[in-house]
């Protein structure tokens, strides 16, 4: 009889494998706490409406990759497949929303059934950070930079490039998102299975398919900058010039969108050649609607997550 071996997907971290892992949360704690955040831990598991709600019934993780079960009591929950939402449903329910802003920072395992592959796994480990509370570019791009100093103190900064995009407000997308369906529906015989099923419900998912057929649709479908209006336009501006000020280079990537739906304005990621196509290591964007969906008041946030395993990775990756 062989020998039980873990789960699919799943890993043990022992000697140097756990070594690198506490060398990057230590690190990332220690950065975060140099820019006044401190360190929430929720639950591994929540009501599954936390997610369903918040991440968007079109996204693949919601529509595919979620660990639902229902308990002994007939509850449905879900063992958390991202950070953010959890946080956001912290701060309302701990009665966090009039003690604003809070710069809250997290470590943890999520999970995802998420077909295995080098560096990407089915339970994978996180760190993460979330601004509540503030509207303005300027934290946007302090968040952003906070990131970027705990690259730099784990000596991989010079291995990623920081990609930015943003997704407007609202206004811009039902514009952006009104061009984009006609646009795929005169192409929809040459759409994937999946982004055909996307079409008319989020058709902004499509441009973060993965699918051979789709990418070379998406090359020439419109973009937001068309369709900003003054308000989203000049927030965008102030990002760049806040991550100029603070000596954070980036290069603009009107491809990124992002995997779930609360995003708006800013999108970013940190992404690496080192790691092949799992590139990147740490991303984000801004959210100001999320909080209100945990019942709370509506309350502008941006924040960003960073894989363990990949950051590890990049570190061995790194002369």
């Amino acid at each position: 009889m062989s020998s039980l071996q873990p789960v699919r997907g799943t890993h043990d971290l022992i000697g140097e494998a756990q070594l690198r892992h506490a060398h990057v949360v230590q690190t990332a704690r220690r950065i975060a706490g140099l820019y006044g955040f401190d360190e929430w831990t929720t639950p591994i598991f929540e009501d599954t409406r936390v997610f369903s709600r918040s991440l968007g019934d079109t996204s693949d993780v919601v529509s595919k990759e979620m660990y639902t079960f229902e308990d002994r009591g007939g509850e449905s929950l879900t063992l958390r497949p991202e950070g953010t939402a959890a946080i956001c449903r912290a701060l309302v329910t701990n009665g966090l929303t009039q003690s604003l802003p809070q710069k809250v920072f997290y470590a943890g395992p999520m999970f995802r059934y998420e077909r295995p592959q080098k560096g990407r796994y089915r339970q994978f480990h996180q760190i993460g950070a979330e601004l509540i509370g503030a509207a303005e570019p300027l934290a946007d791009a302090e968040t952003i930079a906070m990131g970027r100093d705990i690259l730099a103190a784990l000596g991989i900064a010079g291995d990623t490039v920081l990609e930015l995009n943003t997704l407007g407000d609202a206004e811009s997308r039902v514009a952006w998102r009104a061009a984009l369906i006609a646009y795929f529906t005169d192409l929809r015989d040459q759409l994937s299975e999946d982004s055909l099923a996307r079409l008319e419900r989020n058709p902004l998912r499509i441009l973060d398919s993965k699918a051979p057929q789709d990418r070379a649709l998406v090359a020439d479908a419109p973009r937001i900058g068309a369709y900003l209006t003054e308000p989203a336009r000049a927030f965008w501006d102030g990002l760049r010039s806040a991550l100029d000020l603070l000596g954070v280079p980036f290069r603009e990537n009107p491809g990124i969108v992002r995997g779930l739906d609360y995003y708006g304005h800013t999108a970013f990621e940190f992404v690496t050649e080192r790691l092949g196509a799992q590139g990147t290591v740490l991303a984000g964007g801004r959210y100001d609607g999320l909080v209100a969906e945990m019942g709370g008041p509506r309350t502008p946030a941006i924040g960003w997550a960073g894989g363990i395993e990949r950051l590890a990775m990049l570190l061995d990756a790194t002369p």
